[in-house]
């Protein structure tokens, strides 16, 4: 956790975007209420108006390319509107002392929700049927074949934050077993016995029928899964992802779906996006894949907008911020 005190009026800019679109006048009301009396608070829907704005900005709502961080020399806080930080983290804004809070903690749920889809759409079969349509009563007796249950299979969740633990709630839920690891000694729950260090991920892999990757985007965790990892997994298992797609090496993934390796993949997120339509991944009846939608949900925005205004009143009394990132690490 971090302080930072800020005295009187601030200048507050917003800067709108995909997961915060539009503010209405009851969350301006909130904002206006949460700030020191005589805040001025603007709002920018696209970065050309907010750079005009930015120059006696000392907080941005919303998301910072570096043409912003470097149009506001006052900048002292930033809360991101993203749940992913990876972008935010170029030298220049990793380096500085902006203070830099976000939504860590508060996605978890919506995110597991749709790898929890994915995965279903998989052993299920549920995939096959929607891509065959009126088709799928003539490949009915092959699906029943490919279908299996998630009761009494394990589950490996590496990362264990806020994601990897709405994750382990759904795979208890549904009567698997779960393994989970995570960089940082971090306290076990939601059916997970005991959060194994990086060290183990090998054993993890070699465990687990259905790996799911729920950690952010780091130096550390991009590649995580490659040709060598995709060789420690359990022959056929299943990868859901929907943190970040680099955290799979995209060309090591077909390679190990090829060789049955891996039995197939659940994706929110590709190791490029758009993925193009010419990339192997979408040749594979074992792959299914959304894109990057797994962060929307009707509570995302107010669960945030809360969180800031929360934090407007702790900047006042010197408390500490929630959400905090901690730039070096990276989440």
């Amino acid at each position: 956790m971090s302080t930072l005190k800020l005295d009187g009026p601030t200048n507050i800019l917003v800067l709108l975007g995909l997961t915060l679109p539009e503010l209405s006048d009851q969350d301006m009301d909130k904002i206006r209420a949460a700030a020191a009396p005589g805040s001025r608070i603007r709002v920018a829907s696209r970065l050309d108006e907010a750079l005009e704005q930015a120059r006696d900005v000392d907080i941005i709502l919303g998301f910072l390319p570096e043409a912003l961080f470097h149009a506001a020399p006052g900048l002292r806080w930033v809360h991101a509107i993203a749940s992913g930080v990876d972008m935010f983290l170029y030298p220049a804004m990793r380096d500085s002392e902006v203070v830099l809070t976000g939504e860590k903690g508060l996605v978890g749920g919506h995110l597991a929700d749709t790898g929890f889809g994915l995965l279903l759409a998989l052993t299920r079969q549920i995939a096959t049927a929607i891509r065959l349509g009126s088709g799928s009563w003539d490949a009915r007796e092959a699906m029943r074949r490919k279908e299996i249950e998630l009761e009494g299979l394990t589950m490996g969740i590496v990362g264990f934050g806020g994601t990897g633990r709405a994750m382990a709630r759904r795979a208890t839920a549904f009567g698997m077993r779960v393994l989970a690891l995570d960089e940082w000694p971090v306290s076990p729950s939601d059916g997970v016995h005991e959060v194994w260090g990086r060290e183990r991920l090998a054993e993890l892999l070699a465990d687990s029928d259905v790996v799911a990757v729920c950690c952010p985007l780091t130096a550390q965790t991009r590649h995580l899964l490659n040709d060598t990892t995709f060789a420690q997994l359990k022959p056929g298992g299943l990868v859901i992802n929907v943190t970040r797609g680099e955290i799979i090496d995209g060309d090591a993934l077909v390679r190990a779906l090829r060789d049955g390796r891996c039995g197939g993949a659940g994706l929110d997120v590709a190791p490029r996006e758009p993925l193009p339509a010419e990339h192997p991944l979408w040749t594979f009846d074992n792959v299914v894949m959304t894109p990057h939608t797994a962060g929307a949900s009707q509570l995302r925005a107010p669960r945030n907008l809360a969180r800031f205004c929360d934090n407007l009143g702790r900047i006042q009394r010197g408390e500490p911020l929630l959400g905090l990132i901690d730039k070096q690490l990276g989440y």
